[in-house]
């Protein structure tokens, strides 16, 4: 449940970073400057408040969001080669859905 918790509140923040926008280079723009940003403050945050195995287990689930969201990315840009755009944003979240979904069984087989 927790998974779909933290689905649920990064894509919101996507879909709003993506409506507040004027174009599709601002928002591009946009989410490539802001993500190293936030990522090494919420690193920073994490390192004082947490010990080593779980700040250890933490960045190996923040790979594996990585992976889904590159996943996601290069899935709509290949699907609108064949697809009208909507159909395959749609298609590529639930694609991205059901990586995330099976993220505690992927990560078990690495552990």
């Amino acid at each position: 449940m927790l998974y779909f918790l933290y689905f649920l509140v990064g894509g919101t923040i996507m879909v709003l970073a993506l409506l507040l926008s004027q174009s599709k280079y601002l928002f591009l723009s946009g989410i490539i400057t802001a993500l190293p940003i936030l990522t090494l403050i919420n690193m920073g945050m994490q390192m004082k408040n947490m010990k080593e195995d779980t700040f250890h287990t933490v960045l190996q689930n923040t790979v594996f969001g990585a992976v889904g969201m590159l996943l996601f990315t290069v899935l709509v840009f290949l699907l609108t080669n064949w697809l009208k755009p909507s159909i395959s944003v749609m298609s590529a979240l639930a694609v991205y859905a059901v990586f995330m979904l099976s993220g505690k069984y992927i990560l078990s087989m690495f552990a």
